[in-house]
């Protein structure tokens, strides 16, 4: 339909109208493949803004946001450590580049990057949070992954790196079920939510293939983390 392209903007404009979105999803995951009843969960953010979305934890997002309350007031207060995943990844709309912002070690980078996905949408239909789903599948990092998406929130993204289908991804899983995403809720506010930067840490900014150099070096000494060893497989089995 010739009128697509334009009826998407239409229905995404009045979606963000006056007000910013936070999508919230409940992340679960096994750090370690041999032990599968470990499983371990976070509610990651999934904030749309105007020019762009970031992806983060909510724990670390509060945590960090208390700090930043703290310094204004000249106190010097420490994390209080509950985060499970630091990863951060911001998406531009109308491109394939990524930021992805990730620890290693004591060493925090940002990594430009292109990911294309190739999404098949099938004839499946469900629901989820009461919005009428459709299920596409798709393959990267080495895995097969089911999403399930709405076109009645008219936003081509959702949770970590995932994006491309026409609406939102409100779940996508990977075929062995380590990693799950799930929506929980949405809320709005007026302004634009922020997340603070405490600059505690100097930050490396590299392109992909210099971020996988430096994974491939610093992987061995640091596998005992399972992020690393969720990036590593990533990296590798898509190479």
């Amino acid at each position: 339909m010739k009128n697509t392209p334009l009826l998407l903007f239409i229905l995404l404009s009045g979606f963000l109208s006056s007000q910013n979105k936070q999508f919230l999803y409940e992340y679960r995951f096994i750090p370690d493949s041999t032990n599968k009843a470990d499983i371990k969960s976070e509610i990651m953010i999934l904030n749309i803004q105007k020019d762009r979305s970031e992806y983060y934890s909510s724990v670390r997002f509060a945590s960090d946001s208390a700090q930043a309350a703290d310094y204004k007031k000249g106190i010097n207060s420490m994390p209080n450590g509950d985060a499970l995943v630091s990863e951060w990844v911001t998406k531009s709309p109308n491109t394939n580049q990524i930021v992805h912002t990730t620890f290693l070690g004591w060493d925090k980078y940002k990594v430009k990057q292109e990911i294309l996905l190739t999404w098949k949408l099938t004839g499946a239909f469900s629901k989820i949070l009461n919005y009428d789903v459709q299920k596409a599948t798709t393959e990267y990092g080495g895995r097969k992954w089911t999403a399930w998406f709405t076109k009645e929130i008219p936003i081509q993204d959702g949770p970590y790196k995932f994006k491309g289908l026409p609406g939102l991804i409100l779940k996508i899983e990977d075929e062995t079920k380590s990693h799950i995403w799930e929506l929980k809720g949405i809320r709005s506010s007026q302004e634009e939510l922020v997340f603070p930067d405490l600059g505690q840490y100097s930050i490396t900014e590299v392109n992909y293939n210099q971020y996988v150099k430096k994974l491939k070096v610093t992987a061995p000494i640091l596998l005992q983390i399972w992020w690393v060893v969720f990036l590593t497989n990533e990296i590798l089995q898509e190479k």
